[in-house]
């Protein structure tokens, strides 16, 4: 191909674009956001699947802000309108994100009137359906609930106290019944039971050996620091298992 043809195919391409705009196709391309899965998608007049209560009414503001990595809002906040005129404020009521910019709300969060979170479900596998459900206790996580299996169902429950994991149970294979559980103590496994039989309930325990050990010379300890403690409060020394010579004034009785 030599230079005048090339030359006479981008005159073409340019005119063709110039009748094109001429007969009113001056309209942008609408705009794309590019999901986890490389696939272009519309976001525009699309359905979100929203979660939270907003829609329709007149005691709700909602925010849409624009997270990292993404093209278009995928994070709503809608808010509750309390009082009237100066003494009007606003409460967080729900959090909702588009985690994988696919155009669909995955994680939804909802908090009470303090705007401590109360609640949370979320699709971590971008499936479309949700696999997870958290709840919290005075704005801490207090319940974690897994669905790995994908039917719909949790099968690994984890408990915790004061934010610290607690305990958990798992159900292993799928029969809707747990068949594992853990305890733990300050976040680390300190024993975990299995069902052998599937009966419901614990055939053996299992104990993290290294982490009993600590335990036990921690209590140890804590026995041995009470122990010295009463002594000094009583005026003596503490007890020892050394033999002692019978006091002065015992002998002088005798």
């Amino acid at each position: 191909m030599n230079a005048l043809h090339r030359i006479g195919i981008a005159l073409g391409v340019f005119g063709g674009l110039g009748a094109f705009l001429a007969c009113g196709g001056s309209e942008a391309p609408k705009p794309k956001a590019v999901g986890d899965r490389g696939v272009a998608v519309d976001k525009r007049n699309q359905d979100d699947r929203s979660q939270c209560d907003f829609k329709g009414r007149k005691d709700r503001e909602v925010q849409e802000t624009t997270g990292p990595g993404a093209i278009q809002p995928n994070i709503r906040r809608v808010f509750a309108i309390i009082g009237i005129g100066e003494d009007a404020r606003r409460v967080l009521l729900c959090r909702e994100v588009d985690t994988n910019l696919d155009g669909v709300k995955d994680v939804v969060r909802t908090y009470n009137d303090k705007g401590e979170a109360i609640y949370e479900k979320a699709d971590t596998n971008g499936d479309g359906r949700i696999d997870t459900w958290i709840q919290f206790g005075r704005g801490r996580i207090a319940k974690v609930e897994h669905d790995r299996s994908g039917d719909g169902l949790p099968d690994e429950v984890r408990f915790y106290i004061d934010g610290q994991l607690s305990r958990a149970q798992r159900d292993t294979n799928n029969n809707g019944k747990p068949d594992v559980w853990e305890i733990y103590e300050k976040g680390r496994l300190q024993r975990m039971g299995v069902d052998l039989d599937n009966d419901g309930h614990v055939d053996r325990w299992d104990r993290d050996e290294e982490a009993a050990r600590a335990a036990e010379q921690k209590e140890r300890e804590e026995e041995e620091k009470a122990a010295k403690e009463a002594a000094a409060d009583a005026g003596t020394d503490a007890p020892s298992d050394a033999p002692t010579d019978a006091p002065v004034s015992a002998r002088k009785k005798k």
